[in-house]
């Protein structure tokens, strides 16, 4: 009942202390305040008396509302994941908030939402629902195929992971961690800037200050604030990383992965193991530095990925891949090195800009924009080097994986029953290297991983070794007096027409791609690395 107007409180309540300071404390707007208040108040009552849910055999609906009443129904068969949310009020009340996410038949959703649930009652809702739609979606399938009725299995719960309390300090080697303080300073003057023009009188007296004060101590405090925030940088990015994953775990319950984490907001997300088409290992330099990195699942259907498909935060990179292997399934292969023509497209996009902006500055005679260049041309050399090192792609009979970036760098391991197509781009340059950029459709996660600058033909045999069905229908062999012979005799013909190249479940726009060759060690221009070379 107060939970609802106690979050909208906190909504509008730096206006009102506005509106009262600036007023005076005016018996008029205390009056006003309160009536609003109260009026909050009776709207979380009326919301609480009316609010019912009843789970049924096959759906569950919500009703609410007095004057204008609402009522949500959600078939069981279409959720999609229950997630179960305490924020540091809901868990002084001890209370919770139970997020039904379904899928609505297109790319839409319809969502449930119960507000400030027992959380005992809100454990059990997400179990009882969950069992359920697995119980229904087994029945259905059983009933498919002429079996008898399955028998719901009792929940059993296996705990993959439990957060050490070192790996807290892995916050201090995240990029978006670091920079918490200058984002709290952002958002402070932000605050001042919007308030300045109520609030005259503190301005004044600012304003005041400034002018009566020695330069010498203004001076020491232009530079030492910026200089301690730079200090700093790491103990916020480390208290950021506590609060936001402390006590991390990460559970296997009935068919389904549980993570949970937060200090201040508990959420437990729950996804689906069929639903999970693979994963994503994510790191940047500093996390390369102490060899860690970042899980994330590959899921169908699933919003808010950047928070809901996380399954492990920043760890040492064995630890992650031992849960990787006992929680999902471990990726044997190795990936191929991208050819050298790939090196000297990222050097020229890293160094080229740089270098024409000290000739602009040497043309027109600007000594710093001269230096400026120079040292940013200088560091982009090993940022270049470290892009190219990062390219690859890889399979192992089950999974494909792909691998790409440098400051955000990913390694996409998915499914071979997860890829629906297959996309080849090539732009000007790339065609005059006999490169392209081959794009592994699948129908989960971000929904296509691309292999960047691989070798046009070698990527096209790469397509024909994880899809022969769908690729090799589409190729054309030539004869080997006219074609680079394969190991089994076949030619590998010259890149496809056109800019693009599509492959999928109806075949590929271009019926002349070239032939690929029965054996991935045939990938023109590539070079067989294992897993964990330049890690």
């Amino acid at each position: 009942m107060v939970v609802g107007p106690i979050n909208q409180l906190r909504s509008i309540l730096l206006p009102i202390l506005i509106g009262l300071v600036i007023g005076g404390f005016n018996p008029w707007l205390l009056a006003a305040t309160g009536a609003t208040v109260v009026m909050l108040l009776v709207g979380g009552f009326v919301t609480w008396q009316t609010l019912r849910y009843e789970i049924t055999d096959d759906r569950i609906e919500i009703r609410k509302g007095l004057i204008r009443r609402e009522r949500r129904t959600i078939p069981l068969e279409r959720i999609r994941g229950v997630d179960v949310t305490s924020s540091l009020l809901h868990r002084m009340l001890g209370v919770s908030v139970v997020h039904i996410e379904a899928a609505a038949g297109s790319m839409a959703t319809e969502d449930g939402k119960l507000d400030a649930v027992d959380a005992a009652e809100a454990d059990r809702l997400r179990g009882e629902l969950l069992r359920r739609r697995a119980v229904l979606t087994e029945t259905g399938e059983a009933r498919t195929e002429g079996d008898e009725e399955p028998a719901a299995a009792e929940p059993e719960t296996v705990t993959y992971f439990e957060m050490p309390r070192s790996w807290y300090l892995f916050g201090a080697l995240s990029l978006a961690h670091l920079l918490t303080p200058f984002a709290l300073l952002a958002t402070a003057i932000g605050l001042l800037q919007q308030s300045a023009a109520q609030m005259e009188a503190a301005t004044d007296t600012v304003v005041g200050w400034i002018d009566a004060t020695d330069r010498a101590l203004l001076t020491t405090l232009a530079i030492g604030i910026p200089v301690a925030l730079v200090l700093l940088m790491p103990v916020f990015a480390v208290v950021s990383y506590t609060v936001t994953n402390w006590g991390f775990t990460l559970k296997g319950r009935e068919g389904s992965l549980v993570a949970e984490r937060g200090l201040l907001t508990r959420r437990s997300v729950t996804l689906e193991k069929r639903r999970i088409r693979g994963h994503e290992l994510q790191d940047n330099p500093l996390e390369r530095t102490r060899s860690a990195v970042r899980l994330r699942a590959i899921v169908t259907g699933l919003g808010e990925v950047a928070t809901r498909a996380v399954l492990l935060p920043t760890g040492p990179r064995p630890q992650v891949a031992s849960v990787v292997e006992r929680a999902l399934d471990r990726y044997d292969g190795g990936l191929r090195r991208h050819p050298r023509a790939a090196l000297s497209r990222r050097l020229i996009r890293s160094v080229g800009p740089f270098l024409l902006t000290g000739a602009v500055g040497v043309a027109l005679d600007w000594n710093w924009l001269v230096i400026a260049s120079a040292v940013m041309a200088v560091l982009g050399v090993p940022l270049g080097i470290d892009r190219y090192r990062s390219l690859g792609h890889g399979y192992d009979g089950a999974y494909v994986s792909v691998r790409s970036g440098s400051l955000q760098r990913g390694q996409a391991v998915v499914e071979r029953s997860a890829v629906i197509g297959w996309t080849w781009t090539q732009t000007l340059f790339q065609r005059r290297s006999g490169l392209a950029n081959l794009q592994v459709t699948v129908g989960a996660g971000a929904g296509g991983y691309t292999a960047q600058d691989a070798s046009l033909p070698g990527s096209v045999a790469f397509a024909a070794d994880v899809t022969p069905a769908m690729v090799r229908p589409f190729l054309v062999e030539r004869g080997t007096s006219s074609a680079q012979p394969g190991p089994s005799g076949a030619g590998v013909s010259s890149a496809p027409e056109g800019p693009e190249s599509p492959t999928g479940p109806e075949g590929p726009s271009n019926p002349t791609a070239p032939d690929a060759p029965e054996r991935r060690d045939a990938h023109d221009g590539e070079s067989p690395r294992t897993a964990d070379e330049d890690r």
